[in-house]
């Protein structure tokens, strides 16, 4: 009779793991292929457990020998793949102002999007039915049924109970929190579904393809603010997964008056600094037709050109931004200490005439110098952060086939 303990250890766990780890290598090689040599590099193991773990990759279904490497003197190496459009997974932003689904295949390229604008005044069921058909039709652009998707996940609004799987707390959305989406849409897919703080997914997606460092403190900076961090390379969430509630810190009230509570579902500093304010600022300081467009619209950029092109009344309301911002920030930084600060989200689209003055503004205030950064990823980033995060949740399913 085998032990327990030599069954865990035994000549093939250890070809698993060879092959997990020749697996996580290719997958990591730039453009998904790699020769052997590149791969006993990448992992440490021997030319033969690597060229083994090729040879159960390739009879799984997850890698094939794709060409040579040409170029070289002596005899040409032959190149790996990853097979990336073996399965396909999706990645979910959903707010108050719009749906945004990615597809992406298993090496995390997106192969189709769709946005979907919420309706005025959105609640809970509008955009769990809002979801559902924004991802019917991304799935179909990218050739394929919902329930083809190997895993999904979900960025969300608010506080999420991850024990649960469900959002506890959501002021922008009414009725989001009390909706039991991720086991519904579990049930439907029949696939892994992933729930997770839409702030939080977009660190993710900085990690994976931004500019993270190894202590981050990054901005989602729009109608709502929130903050995302990493502390000495891992995400810090807090005891409730609260954390990083800059929206939410006052500025404002007397110091001993008592604060009054949200009755917008906005915070404090929202109601100070988000596009929304800036809207309303951009049109009571600004001459028609910049005024009657910003008005009109939801879109902010216009006030941004202006101030570039030495609008005085734009760059007043980038002054006035940029300081009411750098004050708030400064509370975080001087608590936190990150090697380095990014912003993403709408407001992030300013670009170097807003951060440029808030640069300054935070030079006054914090003790030492701040490398801040805006995202390049745009605003898609959530999205795209729930893309990495479903791939993670797809692990298990790829070494079941080992």
């Amino acid at each position: 009779m085998v032990s327990s303990g030599s069954a865990a250890t035994g000549p093939h766990v250890l070809r698993r793991i060879n092959a997990t780890a020749v697996l996580n290598a290719l997958r990591d090689a730039r453009g998904h292929t790699a020769t052997v040599s590149d791969l006993v590099v990448a992992t440490g193991l021997s030319r033969p457990a690597v060229t083994r773990a090729l040879t159960t990759l390739a009879e799984a279904g997850i890698a094939e020998y794709a060409g040579t490497t040409e170029h070289q003197i002596g005899r040409p190496a032959q190149r790996a793949r990853f097979r990336a459009e073996l399965g396909h997974v999706a990645g979910i932003d959903i707010g108050p102002h719009r749906v945004l689904v990615m597809i992406a295949d298993l090496a995390g390229t997106v192969l189709a999007q769709r946005r979907a604008t919420t309706p005025a005044d959105p609640t809970g069921p509008h955009l769990a039915a809002l979801l559902r058909t924004t991802l019917v039709r991304a799935a179909a652009e990218a050739g394929l049924a919902p329930t083809d998707l190997w895993s999904v996940a979900v960025g969300t609004p608010g506080i999420v109970d991850h024990d649960r799987r469900e959002v506890v707390l959501a002021p922008s959305i009414p009725g989001w929190s009390s909706l039991p989406v991720i086991a519904e849409l579990h049930d439907w897919l029949g696939c892994p579904v992933g729930l997770e703080n839409d702030v939080n997914l977009a660190v993710l997606a900085e990690r994976w393809r931004g500019e993270a460092g190894d202590n981050l403190l990054f901005v989602q900076w729009g109608e709502r603010i929130g903050t995302g961090m990493v502390i000495d390379d891992k995400p810090y969430r807090g005891a409730s997964s609260a954390a990083g509630e800059l929206g939410f810190i006052d500025l404002v009230t007397d110091l001993d008056d008592e604060p009054q509570p949200p009755a917008d579902g906005l915070g404090a500093f929202e109601r100070l600094v988000g596009a929304g304010e800036i809207r309303r600022l951009g049109a009571q300081r600004c001459d028609s037709p910049l005024r009657d467009r910003l008005a009109a619209s939801d879109d902010i950029a216009p006030l941004f050109d202006a101030a570039v092109a030495g609008d005085p009344a734009a760059l007043s309301v980038v002054d006035t931004i940029a300081t009411r911002f750098a004050r708030g920030l400064a509370v975080q930084l001087l608590i936190m200490d990150p090697q380095r600060v990014v912003v993403g989200g709408s407001v992030s689209r300013a670009g170097d005439v807003l951060f440029d003055a808030v640069r300054r503004r935070l030079g006054r205030q914090v003790l030492v110098p701040v490398d801040l950064l805006v995202s390049a990823l745009g605003a898609g980033n959530v999205a795209l952060g729930a893309v990495r995060m479903a791939l993670d949740q797809v692990e298990q399913r790829l070494t079941a086939l080992l």
